[in-house]
């Protein structure tokens, strides 16, 4: 089976971001795997607050992920702050990931 990460925020209303992705990946026969940049208070009209993870616990999602189930696919989407960007650049490229989306949202 193929396997992909999303990288992303998570979307209360379940329209968007990770809750998306997974949806997206599951309907087309794929497992899918995310680590989570942020939380969002958010619906169909807007979103009304957010609250990112620390660089450390994103780190720690992408080094867990990683060595067990090695990802075929990488779609990126909103990451609020650039520590967190630093983060995912850095363990992608030790992680040698290839087959990068980039979606921003922020």
């Amino acid at each position: 089976m193929r396997t992909a990460l999303t990288i992303a925020g998570s979307d209360s209303s379940g329209g968007a971001g990770i809750q998306a992705d997974i949806k997206t990946m599951i309907a087309n026969g794929v497992y899918a795997m995310s680590a989570i940049t942020a939380l969002t208070a958010q619906n169909t009209t807007g979103v009304t607050g957010i609250m990112e993870v620390t660089p450390d616990f994103l780190a720690e999602q992408l080094d867990d992920i990683f060595t067990d189930i090695y990802p075929d696919a990488v779609k990126i989407g909103m990451v609020s702050a650039s520590p967190l960007i630093r983060i995912i650049a850095e363990k992608l490229k030790d992680y040698k990931a290839d087959k990068i989306v980039v979606d921003p949202v922020m």
